[in-house]
């Protein structure tokens, strides 16, 4: 299993699986995004994105986070958004902003809760964009870009990472399967948002 960059033959591929899990597409460019593959059967297992926003100065946003059902629970998300981390201080960030529904699970890797106010100006709309599309939970986060954290048993998984069929909750190992839009703070009871290319 490996993350790399989005190739633009998988743009179709990546706006399917969005509109699918209901994720946000604004603004879509596949070459914003990486993919999780499995190195053997070169099955896409994940994606994710990073959206710079440029304001009155810059600023990157994590987005549109997905994991494929039988990929789910075995740390595949967790690579997306470190690769993703690894991009946007490639790129000069030293901060990240995601917008989530569950923010524990993002605090695991050390994203922090802030308060909507702390938000740049720019930002404060996004979310309230958010809120109204796709997230109507959707709590700021943020993380400096050297401070990510992967822990050791996701990292384990990853390297042994294989599709299940979703049947046994207990299938890969100490945590349930859980659904991918609550592993990525998205409420699949709320989210009703499409993909919108602006096209």
């Amino acid at each position: 299993m490996y993350v790399r960059d989005a190739r633009k033959h998988e743009e179709v591929w990546l706006l399917d699986r969005i509109e699918e899990m209901e994720l946000d597409a604004l603004a879509f460019r596949s070459r914003d995004y990486v993919v999780a593959l499995d190195e053997e059967t070169g099955e896409r297992a994940g994606f994710g994105r990073i959206r710079i926003h440029k304001l009155d100065e810059e600023f990157c946003e994590l987005t549109s986070l997905g994991v494929i059902e039988p990929w789910r629970g075995q740390g595949v998300g967790a690579h997306v958004v470190e690769r993703l981390l690894d991009h946007a201080s490639d790129q000069g960030f030293e901060r990240v902003y995601a917008f989530v529904s569950t923010p524990e699970y993002f605090e695991e890797f050390g994203f922090e809760r802030i308060e909507e106010s702390a938000l740049p100006d720019g930002l404060r709309e996004r979310l309230e964009k958010k809120r109204d599309r796709t997230m109507p939970e959707a709590v700021p986060t943020t993380i400096g870009t050297d401070r990510f954290v992967m822990p050791p048993r996701l990292r384990e998984r990853f390297k042994e990472a294989r599709p299940h069929d979703g049947t046994d909750p207990d299938a890969t190992g100490e945590e349930a399967v859980s659904d991918l839009a609550e592993e990525f703070g998205i409420d699949p009871e709320s989210a009703t948002y499409k993909y919108d290319t602006g096209r």
